[in-house]
């Protein structure tokens, strides 16, 4: 998992917005993506604009396409969020351990992205 796309991807507020639908109603396809974000949330972007953000939150590993017939469906992949929770925010967030100085390394090397 490459962190570094990661929160890259969850930077920009419009794939955020898609991404909170999605955990609302998994499965969408970029038609029904695209009237969501517009109708409900009054954004400003076009269908390819969409097509772009799809194509980096799938890059990061968040979604997971699945042709179903002539429809692209998009789910919200969770692990790595999960991961950046385990890896990376939840070190932030608690107190230290009183842990073994290569417990404390693996998760600085993994953190880091070695």
């Amino acid at each position: 998992m490459d962190l570094d796309l990661l929160f890259r991807a969850l930077a920009d507020p419009t794939r955020r917005r898609m991404l909170d639908e999605l955990a609302e109603r998994d499965g969408q396809t970029l038609f029904e993506l695209h009237v969501r974000l517009v109708s409900w949330h009054g954004a400003s972007l076009s269908r390819q604009a969409l097509s772009k953000h799809l194509q980096v939150l799938e890059e990061a590993g968040l979604l997971r396409t699945e042709w179903r017939w002539r429809s692209k469906h998009h789910f919200l992949e969770r692990s790595p969020l999960r991961r950046m929770w385990d890896v990376w925010m939840r070190p932030l967030a608690e107190p230290p351990e009183k842990e073994t100085g290569d417990a404390d390394q693996d998760r600085r090397d993994e953190r880091a992205g070695r």
